[in-house]
């Protein structure tokens, strides 16, 4: 029930991680009317929250208070039910009473005797009408529990929680369920929501719950791991800060595993800068710029890295790479005291001329 206008809300669902999740709408006078909606209302933590109350509801004390103040309720109706049939027996004894006037009547006297006639009938239909009053009375008050109907009661403390949180059991059954207990629930949002649940037998219980964020905010990366992932992007790529995370128990903020993908969009969303840019900052250079500055070709570069004789970073998961422009003077080939020659800068074989 929509708490700002009094109507009942209509139910929709949407499908949310292959889960179907629930919204409550008070929408009938935007229906009927074309004005606006008066309450929204994410249903996942409303439908989470009174499932709580009921199974807090649900415990084998607050089911004992309620079979005892039954069983005074029924001792109640017990004498109630004794009223009315004093009532029925005190109409069938006056119903008697006329019926022997009438038998006594002299017949010559018919004035007299259609009077007593009348009153016989009508003490008749009031007879009538008290026996039908108590036995709709009866049937009304034929609410008194026997032994194994109170276990039975009683058992729904443990097998009703297990129940309602068993993922096997349909949603439908859990409603069904619910509209065993719960008479309704009110719904109010403000700067929190406000839930007031209304038992069958009239007890009450209200709970407030924060506001839910918004979609984008419920899916965004936690602060912990944007911290970590800038950290990371030191010394790794996209993938390897993806394979640390997963390593490590984090996860997005979707619940998934990290992948590179996902942290390219996480650095792009948050300006992080890219291990690219961070090597670059440090003075690196690209193959190119190694290669002029050496005089060689880009692929002798990448030999000459490859053997170690230069030193380079890996700054993207197609491990391309940065150089350090000081690596040519500290490892770079140099003649031995010997007259040994000097190995082929291309391909190392060790025989000058041969490539």
């Amino acid at each position: 029930m929509c708490g700002v206008c009094g109507r009942r809300m209509t139910l929709r669902y949407h499908q949310r991680k292959d889960v179907l999740v629930p919204d409550y709408v008070c929408q009938r006078e935007g229906i009927k009317f074309g004005k606006p909606i008066c309450q929204s209302i994410p249903g996942a933590s409303v439908d989470e929250a009174v499932g709580n109350i009921v199974i807090d509801a649900m415990t084998p004390l607050a089911l004992e208070v309620a079979l005892s103040v039954q069983g005074e309720l029924q001792s109640r109706l017990d004498e109630v039910d004794q009223i009315r049939q004093e009532q029925v027996e005190r109409t069938r004894y006056e119903a008697e009473v006329a019926r022997r006037r009438y038998m006594q009547v002299d017949p010559d006297n018919r004035l007299v005797a259609h009077s007593l006639e009348a009153d016989w009938n009508e003490k008749l239909r009031a007879l009538e009408a008290a026996q039908d009053e108590y036995e709709r009375g009866r049937q009304r008050d034929r609410a008194l529990l026997d032994e194994d109907q109170r276990e039975q009661l009683l058992s729904l403390a443990t097998d009703f929680p297990r129940l309602w949180r068993d993922p096997k059991t349909p949603q439908r059954e859990r409603k069904r369920l619910i509209r065993l207990l719960i008479e309704d629930v009110t719904l109010i949002k403000k700067k929190q929501i406000t839930i007031h649940v209304c038992f069958k037998g009239g007890a009450t219980v209200t709970k407030s719950l924060p506001k839910p964020q918004p979609a984008w905010q419920m899916r965004a990366t936690d602060p912990e791991v944007i911290q970590e992932i800038d950290n990371l992007l030191d010394h790794c790529t996209d993938a390897q800060v993806a394979e640390r995370l997963n390593e490590s128990g984090f996860r997005s903020g979707e619940g998934k595993e990290f992948h590179g993908h996902i942290i390219a969009k996480i650095r792009r969303s948050y300006h992080l800068k890219s291990r690219y840019d961070r090597l670059r900052d440090q003075g690196l250079l690209t193959v190119q710029e190694m290669a002029k500055e050496l005089g060689v070709t880009a692929q002798t570069v990448k030999i000459w890295a490859a053997h170690g004789l230069l030193i380079s970073y890996v700054y993207n998961d197609r491990m391309e790479r940065l150089f350090e422009d000081s690596s040519w003077t500290t490892r770079r080939p140099v003649a031995s005291d010997t007259d040994s020659p000097r190995p082929c800068l291309s391909c190392f074989s060790g025989k000058p001329g041969v490539c």
